[in-house]
């Protein structure tokens, strides 16, 4: 594995078995040896374990490696702070590497830095761009580029754009398939919210259940306004809280200080709304159902715009077909 790219694209497949959820990103390191054969590999498992480059060094020591001049081949640049582990340039120092490719920079106040501190100690640090790499850290790096977490804007909507009838009732709009989908999304996010109203209408357990049990993470269920009725299905347990603001910013600034990285906003139409307006939302998750009902509660209420010219337009759009529903999901660089 003699390229630095296909060296990229195997780091990236090994980020992949890492947790997409918490405060740190997926990592993939592989350690190549002069004639470009694999000597140790290593991913990040989760806040609180060992980083990419650590588990890569430790596999290769595993395997009686010797590591002095290899070349280190990282999807994201290694952090020269302390956190909950020590910072990477060391221990690739210590290692004796002597050359490191990163694709993605770290834009962390903190952990920023880490190709510099190599260069200073004369190992060469070179960011070689990998498209696979920079995708598995985009929300991530959105988030820490803008202190605040990635907002997704979630909602299922029949085709004229109502998220419930006339008489309130909104189960199901959409399928199995599309609602499976929509609960994978959960299990792979931080946390997600809904309003005072959602909670009082519709008593949402908020759960993560992509295959029909709930998944073994679950997203920071919170309630944006006043607490809602002690029994309802939200506060089964600790992993709630209510935040008392009409603020999105200030929602955003709280649940970042609980290191929510990722946050899905799921209504109702005034919470969503009021992120719209406000332009927190990064991204855009519509499940649309090939249903019609003519009334009842649209998808989001009045934006403040009164001319075509206005409208929020959100760029790299995709579909997806999900049984007899399709999820149509929206891109806003820096939010919208």
């Amino acid at each position: 594995m003699a390229d630095i790219d296909q060296a990229l694209e195997r780091a990236s497949t090994l980020a992949l078995n890492g947790p997409g959820y918490g405060p740190n990103p997926r990592v993939g390191c592989v350690l190549l040896a002069a004639d470009g054969s694999v000597l140790g590999e290593g991913w990040h498992r989760g806040a609180g374990t060992a980083h990419a480059e650590v588990a890569a060094i430790a596999d290769a020591r595993s395997r009686g490696a010797d590591l002095t001049g290899a070349t280190a081949v990282v999807t994201l640049e290694p952090c020269a702070h302390t956190g909950r582990t020590g910072p990477c340039v060391d221990a690739l120092t210590d290692a004796g590497i002597g050359a490191v490719h990163y694709a993605v920079a770290d834009p962390g106040e903190a952990s920023a830095g880490g190709a510099a501190v190599l260069r200073a100690r004369g190992i060469p640090a070179l960011l070689t761009p990998h498209a696979h790499a920079t995708a598995l850290t985009r929300r991530w790096l959105a988030a820490m580029t803008k202190g605040a977490p990635y907002v997704i804007a979630k909602w299922a909507a029949t085709l004229d754009g109502r998220m419930a009838a006339a008489d309130g009732t909104s189960f199901w709009i959409t399928g199995e398939q599309a609602r499976a989908h929509a609960h994978g999304v959960r299990a792979s996010v931080d946390a997600i919210a809904v309003g005072t109203g959602t909670i009082l209408t519709d008593n949402p357990s908020l759960s993560a259940r992509p295959h029909g049990e709930e998944a073994g993470h679950q997203p920071l269920r919170v309630v944006v306004g006043h607490r809602a009725t002690d029994g309802a299905k939200v506060w089964r347990d600790g992993n709630a809280v209510a935040i008392s603001t009409d603020e999105p910013r200030d929602v955003l600034g709280a649940l970042w200080q609980r290191e929510v990285r990722t946050l899905i906003v799921e209504g109702g139409p005034r919470l969503l709304s009021a992120f719209l307006r406000a332009g927190l939302v990064d991204e855009v998750n519509a499940y649309i159902a090939p249903a019609l009902l003519g009334s009842g509660p649209s998808v989001v209420s009045d934006l403040g715009i009164s001319t075509m010219a206005d409208a929020l337009r959100g760029g790299a759009v995709t579909s997806e077909r999900l049984g007899a529903d399709t999820l149509v999901t929206a891109h806003f660089t820096g939010g919208i």
